[in-house]
């Protein structure tokens, strides 16, 4: 036996009572604050840390790889999972990197990504495209 919306309300309009605008006065209405998807990040742009554990790990379902992930302990006590980005890396354990917000869709668990080029953490060799994001400096032109 099913419902329309409006029938339920009827029904159970005691879960759906206004408040008194004394009600409103003395306690107000609640803001609805949304969450941060980056909580350890504490509001910073980027933070470091150092790694305790680099190790790889499987995406979920349809994706198949070997994806280059580590265990970080960042500057304010808590630990969390950070992505490494592209091709080959340095990182090893008791490196110091620095890491920003940004989840691995295929990674349950991973919300953080490692900034490469920065601190410990060298960037990706001979990148010619999108250096920026990782870490590469310009070459060198040859005559």
């Amino acid at each position: 036996m099913s419902f329309s919306p409006i029938t339920f309300a009827v029904r159970n309009f005691k879960w759906f009572i206004m408040p008194t605008i004394q009600q409103l006065v003395r306690k107000g209405r609640e803001i609805i604050r949304a969450k941060s998807k980056s909580r350890a990040l504490d509001a910073c742009p980027q933070r470091r840390g150092v790694c305790t554990r680099v190790y790889t790990t499987t995406p979920k379902k349809p994706n198949s790889a070997l994806r280059k992930v580590a265990k970080v302990r960042l500057t304010n006590k808590i630990e969390v999972i950070a992505y490494i980005p592209g091709e080959g890396h340095n990182l090893q354990e008791h490196s110091i990197v620095l890491i920003r917000g940004g989840r691995v869709k295929d990674l349950p668990g991973v919300r953080y990504h490692i900034v490469r080029g920065s601190l410990d953490t060298a960037g990706v060799k001979d990148r010619k495209q999108s250096r920026s994001k990782y870490g590469t400096k310009k070459e060198k032109a040859k005559k």
